[in-house]
């Protein structure tokens, strides 16, 4: 054991569990924390501008590296502030540790008033994290936060909270570490496995649905070979994007509330493979199975299989382990593939008509952004017009190139999440797209990307609305508008006021000016005015 304060406790178990860098805001009940990071050089120590963005850096810095991300905040208003980022975060099932203070321990639970008090803060974000925890003792931190690591690498990763007071931080005492926290991956049942195969080799119509769950086990090389050996089509949820390469034969690409080529492919399966996904209700209209189609459901997270459609077989495992038993199983037998080239090229002609019917000033652009970024961009797609039509018209090839907010759909999310994207992947472009509305919510942290260099594109699509919200009134609403239109900035003035880089650029010159923001070493800023138009979710879909 070794003498040192709560403080430096913090900090060595954070180094000791390999995490390089904490995005933070500080505030009087975390200060020795900061103190303890002076003279070190092993983690960066990032300060922002709002606790929200934290958590949101923390979760980009995840998505892309695989590796747990750290945020650091005051009590009360700081963890308030970071919940909406952690809900993200869990919705996409990312590794992100919030520290978080807490009032004197003297004060805990007692409802004095203390400075920052909550009353008990962990009701705020227990639901939106996987395990929650307190240090109620110098001694208690090392395994506190060591606890909470092993949590994120046990099956499925989500948010966890590691809490301690300043008088706490303050102390000295005995400290010992275990050893790091190693991924605890589910392997799967093999009665399970050979009767899912055998439904997969006997089946007419196989069909794959892929998720997020896919990317986080690092299993986008096995699906792909699972989904060749069968000749079945993959279908993915915004999330799983980059499972497969959206330019393989078998790729279906992304389908989302009733829409996507998988609309089209999806009724005529009859053994569905489902990995990594809730099946959520986005999965509706003919994406979602229908009866008698047999359901088989690999998931980490027990609690999820069958909760949206029965499922035929249960498979309990890590992605990757359960895919790789599923293709030493299935080429035991390899059955004849059952789709032809001709008709899954159909499908995708289909899907690529009624796309540029519904969309094509969107396509146009996302082709033109497609054009100059390199396969290896990050691309954070965020809740707003462009963003939603990006599933559908941007093609990923690689996994951990794509992100969005699942199914929380949190405004605002998309450039600071991308900020720290950018900290994880430092040598990879990372495009953020973003709306007026979304941009406004994190627009101070132009000042930490000129800070610290993160050399971020923001592409802001401005249509001086809360586009989707002002489409619904459009539609729904006949045109009562209320609310909706909004006054902005130049926020190209905006940015280079920051110090960063700002550029207007019309619709036809987009791929212009982000090829210049690519080549340029600063972050930056480019200005694209739009009009309102409708997103995906608004359009109904197609019944049969």
């Amino acid at each position: 054991m070794v003498q040192m304060t709560g403080g430096e406790a913090v900090v060595r178990t954070l180094r000791h569990e390999g995490v390089d860098t904490v995005f933070g805001m500080p505030g009087v009940q975390i200060m020795h924390i900061y103190d303890a990071f002076h003279g070190q050089s092993d983690i960066r120590l990032m300060t922002v501008r709002h606790e929200q963005t934290t958590a949101y850096m923390a979760d980009g810095y995840a998505r892309v590296t695989g590796k747990p991300g750290v945020a650091l905040v005051v009590p009360g208003p700081g963890v308030q502030n970071a919940s909406a980022a952690l809900g993200t975060a869990y919705s996409g099932s990312s590794p992100v540790l919030l520290l978080a203070g807490q009032v004197e321990s003297y004060n805990v639970g007692e409802d004095r008033g203390a400075l920052h008090e909550i009353n008990d803060q962990q009701d705020i974000i227990r639901p939106v994290t996987k395990w929650c925890g307190r240090a109620n003792s110098v001694s208690e931190i090392a395994p506190a936060i060591q606890e909470a690591m092993r949590q994120m690498r046990t099956g499925r990763p989500r948010p966890t909270e590691m809490e301690v007071s300043p008088d706490i931080l303050a102390m000295t005492g005995e400290v010992s570490f275990a050893p790091p926290s190693q991924p605890e991956l589910q392997a799967p049942d093999w009665d399970d496995i050979r009767q899912a195969a055998a439904l997969l080799r006997g089946a007419q119509k196989p069909l794959i649905w892929a998720g997020g769950g896919v990317i986080l086990s690092e299993a986008a090389r096995e699906l792909t070979a699972l989904a060749e050996s069968l000749g079945a089509p993959v279908a993915t949820t915004n999330e799983g994007k980059g499972a497969i390469p959206e330019d393989h034969r078998l790729a279906l690409g992304t389908g989302y509330y009733g829409h996507g080529a998988s609309a089209w492919a999806v009724p005529k399966a009859d053994v569905i493979l489902a990995v990594g996904t809730r099946m959520t209700t986005q999965m509706t209209g003919l994406n979602a199975p229908q009866m008698p189609q047999k359901l088989i459901h690999l998931d980490a997270d027990a609690s999820v299989i069958g909760k949206n459609y029965p499922a035929e077989v249960s498979l309990v495992a890590d992605a990757r382990l359960g895919l790789q038993a599923l293709l030493e199983e299935v080429r035991r037998e390899a059955p004849e593939p059952q789709w032809s080239d001709a008709e899954l090229d159909d499908i995708r002609q289909l899907q690529a008509q009624w796309l540029q019917e519904q969309a094509p000033d969107q396509c146009e652009m996302i082709r033109r952004m497609q054009g100059v970024l390199p396969e290896e961009t990050v691309l954070v797609s965020g809740v707003t017009n462009m963003g939603y039509w990006s599933y559908f018209a941007y093609g990923v090839r690689q996994p951990r190139t794509y992100i969005t907010s699942s199914y929380f759909a949190t405004l605002g999310y998309s450039f600071p999440l991308a900020l720290g994207a950018k900290v994880g992947a430092p040598d990879r472009p990372v495009v953020t797209l973003t709306g007026d509305g979304g941009f406004m919510y994190a627009l101070p942290e132009l000042a930490t990307a000129v800070q610290y260099g993160i050399n971020v594109v923001a592409v802001v699509f401005v249509d001086g609305a809360l586009g989707a919200s002002k489409n619904d009134q459009r539609t729904r609403f006949k045109s009562r508008m209320v609310g909706t239109e909004l006054y902005n900035p130049s926020f190209a003035e905006v940015a280079r006021v920051f110090g960063a880089r700002g550029v207007r650029a019309e619709p036809e010159r987009l791929d212009t000016a982000l090829q210049e923001a690519l080549a340029t070493e600063a972050p930056t800023v480019i200005e694209v005015p739009v009009p309102t138009w409708a997103p995906p979710f608004q359009i109904a879909p197609r019944q049969a």
